[in-house]
């Protein structure tokens, strides 16, 4: 019986995009299905106890620079980490992964969170401006004025805000968040954790 991983995350996640491409190589690897659930990281912030980056002690800021620099560089993986369009409102981003989850499948949804991701930390575009989430999903293979119109429908908002609900559920306090046959994973970090996890 194959095991599926569910993957909350938010499109504006740092560390979920530092995480992403390794997260689906292992998938891949062991077979198990990655169920995608980009959601509102404010929300549960409000629940978990969370704060966002700018209201954080300057020595816990000053310290996720530090952090981000040496993942990227440890992983090979470009980031910038004070991008341009930092913070960023991610909600059309994460409904636009929604729309295309639902009308492209699980595949085409991570393919589309992977380059939104890369956009905002590698690329310094603005990830929550339409025209420009249009461009990545045009460059991705799809049908941007589609995507975007899909990503407007009742349907997308109530699988959004299901999987927020998901993550309060979970006990989700961060992003990336994983979880596998119930327990649970949090940060690209522990992605080796997840790992053993899969090979049982």
């Amino acid at each position: 019986m194959s095991k599926t991983c569910q993957y909350f995350f938010a499109a504006h996640s740092p560390w979920a995009y530092l995480g992403h491409e390794r997260l689906i190589a292992m998938a891949h690897k062991h077979g198990v299905a990655i169920e995608v659930k980009p959601c509102d990281l404010g929300k549960v912030f409000g629940v978990s106890g969370g704060l966002p980056l700018a209201k954080r002690a300057p020595q816990r800021q000053a310290y996720r620079l530090v952090e981000l620099a040496r993942w990227s560089e440890y992983l090979g993986i470009p980031l910038k980490p004070q991008p341009p369009f930092f913070p960023v409102a991610p909600d059309l981003a994460n409904k636009m992964i929604v729309a295309a989850r639902q009308a492209h499948g699980t595949e085409a949804a991570l393919a589309l969170a992977g380059a939104i991701m890369r956009a905002l930390w590698a690329e310094d575009k603005n990830i929550a401006d339409q025209a420009t989430l249009a461009q990545v999903a045009t460059m991705a293979g799809m049908d941007a004025a589609a995507l975007l119109a899909v990503a407007q429908t009742a349907s997308v908002l109530a699988e959004y805000e299901s999987n927020t609900d998901d993550a309060n559920a979970a006990s989700v306090f961060g992003s990336p968040w994983y979880v596998l046959d119930g327990e649970s994973f949090w940060g690209q970090d522990r992605l080796d954790f997840l790992e053993r996890a899969m090979r049982k």
